[in-house]
């Protein structure tokens, strides 16, 4: 039997740079991944996706320069899509091949506690990190059967992972579900030229985004030719008959008390993520969990000590760098090691055109929990860099306590990720208002939206 300080099952952003990190630290660990290195993220998420909203950007801005929409070739889209993946994928085979890291391929399976089979190698570990991710949900109004009556080779409904692969840019696409993964493909294959229709059943896209925000986002899109229904439940789609795959799509959804109906050629189902915690094993071990995920404390310790769970299988927040921060208050905790990891000041962002990002509470949560606040705001109009950049939508949004503490910081436009970055930054050194008003910032850049904010 195989004996290492440290099993780490996946290798996705949370899984390997947890590896590299207790290496470096002195652990002997050993790495498992059933598929493809890199994770979700690196192969059919974060990476491939952006690689398209890239070139979405850049088709959008040539656009606006000389007031036509240059031709895509989708082709050479995916092409270099699939080239970047491939280069990141070599580059994270490399980084754990170095020494202190042994990576395995296979399946990992919990016998026991403190025992996991690997296809049939048997493996004893101090200390093991499940690191394996999620996969996407499937709504009620999707059945097997449903998706057995696809024709093979001609998918009529996909999730994020087959949309990253499809062959020939859809004429029509809807979009179910008006989160982030909703609302970057909408904004990606609208720029693409794709007739793009959105359906959310909640009455506004982008929930974890101020609603302020959001709107905007929403609007901007709107303004491109994306449609959108809100507070619109899907109820069932009708793929075409047997034998005629080049049919349309229905799908049928109530809004407003009423049946409607659109013709489709393509669905994208993007109604969430759910934990992959069904295939490992896990009820042969004394780990708490539910559908949820599997349950921690804020050290990402398990009900069972020496056991720790990170990224989105533990469902606590979905997103590549928590789990990469989370990894490392794992380690820290095995290695006795404090740390000031802020895992409540986590900055997200969305990646549509133009892009939307955020840190901290939004308004709505601030009335909820009856905090006293005041906003203060920022507007691109305004910013000689937006300007010159021909990217004057959008606005920054400052959640501020009365003591100066920051609540929340939300802003769409050009880099708003970058921005919400420098935000939290400051939020993790508990700068308040008056520091930052201090803060000299370089001109021209938009990073001086958040000084006129602060103002």
């Amino acid at each position: 039997m195989k004996k290492t300080d440290l099993l780490i099952i996946g290798s996705g952003p949370g899984g390997y740079r947890t590896a590299i990190y207790a290496a470096k630290n002195g652990l002997d660990v050993t790495i498992v991944e059933k598929d493809n290195v890199g994770g979700t993220c690196l192969n059919v998420g974060c990476i491939p996706t952006k690689c398209l909203a890239h070139d979405a950007e850049a088709r959008m801005a040539t656009a606006a320069l000389y007031s036509t929409s240059p031709p895509i070739d989708f082709p050479k889209v995916m092409e270099r899509k699939a080239s970047v993946v491939s280069q990141l994928r070599e580059g994270v085979a490399s980084l754990l091949s170095q020494p202190g890291i042994k990576l395995l391929k296979g399946c990992a399976v919990f016998l026991s506690d403190s025992v996991v089979d690997v296809d049939g190698e048997k493996i004893m570990a101090r200390n093991i990190i499940i690191a394996t991710g999620s996969r996407a949900k499937t709504p009620p109004f999707i059945n097997e059967a449903t998706l057995q009556q696809q024709a093979v080779g001609h998918k009529h409904i996909v999730t994020s992972d087959e949309l990253l692969s499809v062959g020939q840019l859809p004429k029509r696409l809807t979009i179910i579900g008006a989160g982030v993964i909703g609302m970057e493909f909408a904004s990606i294959f609208a720029a693409f030229g794709s007739e793009v229709t959105v359906i959310e059943f909640l009455k506004e896209c982008l929930p974890p985004i101020d609603s302020d925000i959001a709107k905007r986002l929403r609007k901007t899109l709107e303004k491109r030719g994306v449609t959108f229904f809100l507070q619109s439940a899907v109820s069932q789609i009708v793929l075409p008959s047997v034998g005629k795959p080049e049919d349309n799509t229905t799908v049928i959804f109530s809004r407003k008390g009423k049946e409607e109906k659109i013709k489709t050629d393509l669905v994208l189902i993007a109604t969430g993520r759910q934990p992959n915690t069904d295939e490992i094993g896990l009820a042969m071990t004394s780990i708490n969990y539910d559908t949820k995920g599997i349950m921690v404390n804020n050290n990402m310790e398990t009900s069972v000590k020496g056991i720790y769970a990170i990224g989105d299988v533990n469902g606590r927040q979905m997103l590549a760098h928590a789990a990469t921060f989370q990894g490392f208050r794992a380690v820290n905790h095995i290695l006795g090691k404090p740390d000031h990891i802020r895992l409540d000041i986590m900055p997200s962002a969305i990646f549509t055109y133009p892009e939307a990002a955020c840190v901290g509470k939004t308004e709505e949560l601030c009335k909820t929990l009856g905090l006293s606040y005041t906003v203060h705001k920022g507007f691109y109009r305004s910013n000689g860099k937006a300007l010159s950049m021909d990217e004057t939508a959008g606005m920054l949004k400052l959640l501020v306590a009365d003591d100066g503490a920051i609540l929340g910081g939300h802003v769409y436009g050009a880099h708003a990720a970058d921005i919400i970055q420098e935000l939290s930054a400051l939020m993790n050194r508990d700068a308040k208002l008056d520091d930052i008003r201090d803060i000299i910032h370089i001109h021209p850049t938009l990073g001086e939206i958040l000084q006129d904010a602060v103002i």
